[in-house]
């Protein structure tokens, strides 16, 4: 299962007076990449995230972009040297102040069923600052625990992912030469030096932390209204909006929708009862909401 906000997160931070920041934040950065691909947790190619700002102006940019980096031999030398080379060639003038990069890393796990490809495990970042160099790894999948999100026992899927985990953070711990340090526990999770634990109840069973905190996360996503009830839907959405009609024996009954990546709304239902009369095309957009078709996002 893959939450929309972290499951557990780790971190690692040490001086380090070695070479600039841009370098430094580069180089731990593209070290633990290559640690992740080691693993099978990164594809071949991925776009890592790099922004530089301006001493002393928080708010001022002189690069931010994103770089193919290959990920296998990423942390070599000579990568680095031409990650940092690409930046400094289209870099703004002035002096440099914070320095972070970031990736988000898919790869290969074990689930109730076979081997699967998922793209949202980690993400990882580094950030570097006056001469100290940090860097965080986030999970946001329960293959790790023992338990899943919903409380379920998973121990096969964890017998064949969680010692990867164990092993992806030793080996992080020893590349950027500094110790693992937990981050505090999240809605779902408790991490350790070596992984993380799930939540238990008074009972002793595993915590149904889905329920609890993700079901309610996800429907935050639907609901824009003030109130004690937090009630109302989105009827509009920018950009393309695709539905489809849900029908039963008895006739229709309303329509699915949601919109494409980015426009900032996922999805609805509307009851066929506040639907106008003109048919329903295949794909719509949230422009057609006083058209007479079904609204970009609808609500009951």
């Amino acid at each position: 299962m893959i939450a929309t906000t972290p499951v557990a997160r780790w971190a690692w931070g040490r001086d380090d007076d070695t070479a600039d920041d841009l370098t430094r934040c580069l180089r731990d950065a593209l070290a633990a990449l290559a640690v992740l691909a080691r693993h099978r947790f990164a594809p071949t190619v991925v776009g890592l995230r790099v922004s530089v700002k301006e001493a002393g102006a928080s708010n001022s940019y002189l690069f931010r972009g994103e770089i193919p980096v290959e990920t296998e031999g990423a942390g070599a030398g000579e990568t680095v040297a031409r990650v940092a080379d690409q930046v400094r060639a289209v870099m703004s003038a002035g002096e440099i102040g914070a320095v972070d990069a970031s990736v988000t890393c898919g790869g290969s796990v074990v689930t109730g069923h076979a081997e699967e490809l998922s793209e949202r495990l980690f993400l990882l970042g580094a950030s570097a600052f006056a001469g100290f160099v940090t860097v965080d790894l986030v999970t946001f999948a329960d293959v790790w625990l023992p338990y899943d999100l919903k409380g379920r026992p998973q121990p096969e899927v964890y017998a064949a992912n969680g010692p990867r985990l164990a092993a992806v953070l030793g080996e992080l711990a020893e590349v950027l030469d500094s110790e693992t340090d937990p981050d505090d526990p999240t809605y779902f999770a408790k991490p350790t030096e070596t992984g993380a634990e799930n939540f238990f109840t008074a009972d002793g069973e595993a915590a149904d932390v889905w329920r609890s905190f993700e079901v309610p996360r996800r429907y935050d996503v639907f609901t824009h209204a003030p109130g004690f009830g937090r009630i109302g839907y989105r009827r509009t959405a920018e950009g393309e909006v695709r539905y489809l009609p849900v029908e039963s024996e008895r006739g229709l009954l309303g329509y699915l929708s949601g919109t494409v990546p980015g426009s900032g709304v996922r999805g609805a239902f509307e009851t066929a009862g506040r639907r106008r009369s003109r048919p329903c095309p295949d794909v719509g957009t949230a422009a057609d909401d006083a058209s007479g078709r079904p609204a970009g996002v609808g609500g009951q």
